[in-house]
């Protein structure tokens, strides 16, 4: 378990690396096609790096789907949703130390690649859109991973097909909430930035949640399974 607790956190960490640091410190070069391209691309790298010791969820919500679809213990999920915030929150962290080399970075104004919403935040959309964007969206990714991983699946290519998948996701919603679609994403940043962050933060915990696990339930009905039963 520990070892799989390590893959975890170093994924995390990946992820936020990738993405947060190609929207805080690229973002005006790449636009969000670029930044799209980072979040999918470091699902990839971190797929298969650790994705053998781990399964590489990076994610409580694909751990929460896990659980729903009877593929993990509530155990094991305890433990890898501690190491996802913890690697998420020391990505955040190693982002935010390389743009403070900046002489013109400031935090208040810049941000560091956190989710949002409404007046101020990118496409202002509302509560409601960002609720539902979040919690349609990461059903959406869970349900791909559930499927991309289980037997009978062609194996080699489920990074790839995962970490496509959340690039396409990215393409949809980052005007919507910067896209979160994983709360250990959305904590590390948060807790960094403060204010209204953090007063958003719930949106980017509940809902994803909510998603992952109407996937694992609907996954272990055989909806969404290749066997069905």
């Amino acid at each position: 378990m520990s070892r799989k607790v390590t893959a975890e956190f170093l994924g995390t960490f990946i992820l936020v690396f990738f993405g947060v640091g190609a929207a805080v410190l690229m973002g005006d070069k790449i636009g969000m096609l670029g930044i799209a391209l980072a979040f999918g691309l470091s699902i990839v790298a971190a797929a298969y790096a650790l994705g053998a010791i781990s399964g590489a969820h990076l994610n409580p919500a694909v751990s929460l789907g896990m659980v729903a679809a009877g593929r993990m213990s509530a155990g094991e999920f305890l433990g890898y949703a501690v190491a996802q915030v913890a690697g998420a929150t020391v990505g955040a962290l190693a982002v935010y130390a390389i743009a403070s080399g900046k002489a013109d970075y400031a935090l208040a104004s810049h941000g560091l690649g956190q989710n949002g919403y409404g007046a101020g935040y990118l496409g202002e959309y509302s509560l409601l859109a960002a609720l539902l964007f979040e919690a349609i969206a990461t059903f959406i990714f869970v349900t791909v991973i559930l499927g991309a991983t289980q037997e009978g699946a062609p194996g080699a290519m489920a990074g790839l097909a995962i970490g496509l998948t959340l690039a396409g996701i990215h393409l949809v919603g980052i005007n919507v909430t910067g896209v979160s679609v994983n709360p250990a994403r959305s904590v590390g940043p948060a807790l960094i930035v403060g204010g209204k962050a953090l007063a958003d933060l719930w949106v980017f915990i509940v809902a994803p949640l909510a998603g992952g696990a109407v996937a694992g339930v609907l996954h272990a009905a055989g909806v969404t399974r290749a066997d069905g039963s």
